[in-house]
This record gives structure tokens, C-alpha cells and sequence, in this order.
């Protein structure tokens, strides 16, 4: 199993949401997020300054069996890229084991 964490723009949500469905990812959690970034200089939008680094973020916190790692980092780097700095990040790490606290059962069928 793999958890894949992913930072992206809030305003790709609905998209980025869309594309795991249509992979077949229907569950995960989400927190609303902001941070600081390697962005030195600002921005200009119809002649408002603005850092990169205030944009508003969503973090997407997904446990998906191994088979789906591939389609559902395929599926975050196409609807939620925009092409421009601040587009996010994507970290990807191992699952030891999962438990479903409910009956017990443990192992990737918990994630069904």
C-alpha cells in the first residue's frame, strides 16, 4: 500500500477530485492549508502584488493498494497543474498496514 500526499492549488480541487473518481479513487481525506514555498519574488495580477507562497492550498492525504499509486499521481499532475510557479508537490510513502476498526480486518482489502 502507498499514501500519497499532495499539496495543490485549492482552486484545482474540483478538478483534481474528478480525475481520482474517474481512476477509480473515491475516498480521502483533506485539510485546507497554507505555507511557505521557494519562491523568492511576487507576482503581479491585474496590478496586485502577491506571493506565491499566500496562495490558498488543499492537502489531499490518499491510501490507495499499489496498483492504483501510478493512476492516481497521473491523475493529480494533470488536473492540477496550471503551468505556473506554485502548482504544488506530490510526496508518495509506504503503508506498513491498515486496519479497519469496524471489523478488524487488515490489509490492503481495508481499503475497499
Amino acid at each position: 500500500m502507498k499514501k500519497i500526499e499532495a499539496i495543490i492549488r485549492k482552486s484545482k480541487f474540483t478538478s483534481v477530485k474528478k480525475a481520482l473518481h474517474d481512476v477509480g479513487i473515491n475516498f480521502f481525506s483533506y485539510w485546507d492549508v497554507t505555507g511557505l514555498g521557494n519562491e523568492k519574488e511576487g507576482h503581479v495580477y491585474r496590478g496586485v502584488s502577491y506571493s506565491t507562497s499566500d496562495i490558498q492550498r488543499r492537502y489531499l492525504s490518499i491510501v490507495v493498494n499499489d496498483d492504483f499509486e501510478q493512476a492516481a499521481i497521473k491523475a493529480i499532475l494533470e488536473s492540477g497543474a496550471t503551468g505556473n510557479v506554485g502548482d504544488g508537490k506530490i510526496f508518495v510513502s509506504n503503508i506498513e498496514e491498515a486496519y479497519r476498526i469496524r471489523t478488524g480486518e487488515k490489509g490492503g482489502k481495508t481499503l475497499n
